[in-house]
């Protein structure tokens, strides 16, 4: 009788190959869908360009004005020379990046101003300090008023923390009155822990006599003078982090992460 040899060949279901088919064509399908198709270079510069313009009418002013400076003086200096094509040619190459910078510098003022009068607005342009800053995304104190169950930090004043070379750093936002009064309490307070060899300094964020706009707010502080190396800067807030605040920053019931700016859009993206 004759008998088959077994084969070592595994059976062949037949949902195989259906099955690995659909789950490939999921895959790939969930990939695409997955894939966030990022805007490219000339889209974010369009979007930079027309959000720094709506704060800012005469940027396209100030662009075409320093693009025509550097080509025009390129230029002279080219046909005084005997090589007006070369040097109008570095003329035009460097009359662009002229414009660029000029719009960097005017963007970053005009964003600024569009977050003025924001809560977190502070914050916001104290985490673009250069490096050496250490920054506080919280509050470290907040006076709500009145309206202490009241989720709106609109109306509330908030002072935020940084430590650098400077030394520390207290920013007040929000209504003046309880401003002055919340900086002044966290300005006693830090200079009981830390001493007066480290210097404190206190700044009151609005548009009114006496504040410091918004948009000038990184420049102000990078202007104060250096007393303290990066390891003492690093210590100090290391010791403040410790400590903290003595109170809780808010309210129950408040999240001071909601009442920050969206970072996002102040880069144009």
């Amino acid at each position: 009788m004759a008998s088959t040899s077994p084969t070592n060949e595994p059976k062949k279901s037949r949902f195989r190959r259906g099955s690995s088919g659909g789950a490939t064509k999921a895959d790939g399908a969930s990939s695409t869908r997955g894939e966030a198709k990022e805007p490219g270079r000339s889209a974010q510069f369009r979007q930079v360009f027309e959000t720094a313009r709506a704060n800012d009418p005469a940027l396209l002013a100030w662009m075409i004005g320093a693009f025509a400076l550097v080509f025009v003086l390129l230029l002279i200096i080219g046909l005084s020379i005997g090589h007006p094509i070369y040097l109008g040619i570095i003329g035009v190459l460097l009359g662009v990046l002229a414009a660029l910078l000029v719009l960097a510098r005017r963007a970053n003022t005009a964003i600024y101003k569009s977050i003025s009068g924001q809560p977190g607005a502070s914050v916001a342009v104290m985490s673009s300090l250069r490096k050496g800053w250490f920054v506080e995304q919280e509050p470290v104190g907040v006076d709500m008023g009145r309206n202490r169950q009241v989720r709106d930090l609109s109306g509330a004043a908030m002072v935020y923390r940084a430590v650098g070379k400077p030394g520390v750093v207290l920013v007040a936002e929000g209504p003046k009155g309880m401003a002055e009064r919340l900086l002044a309490s966290e300005n006693k307070r830090t200079t009981r822990v830390l001493g007066p060899e480290v210097p404190v300094h206190t700044l009151r964020v609005g548009t009114d006599e006496g504040s410091v706009p918004v948009e000038r707010l990184q420049k102000d502080m990078q202007k104060m003078p250096k007393v303290l190396n990066d390891d003492e800067a690093a210590r100090i807030t290391k010791r403040l982090r410790a400590l903290g605040s003595g109170r809780p920053a808010a309210p129950a019931g408040i999240d001071p992460t909601k009442a920050r700016v969206n970072r996002a859009a102040m880069r144009g993206r």
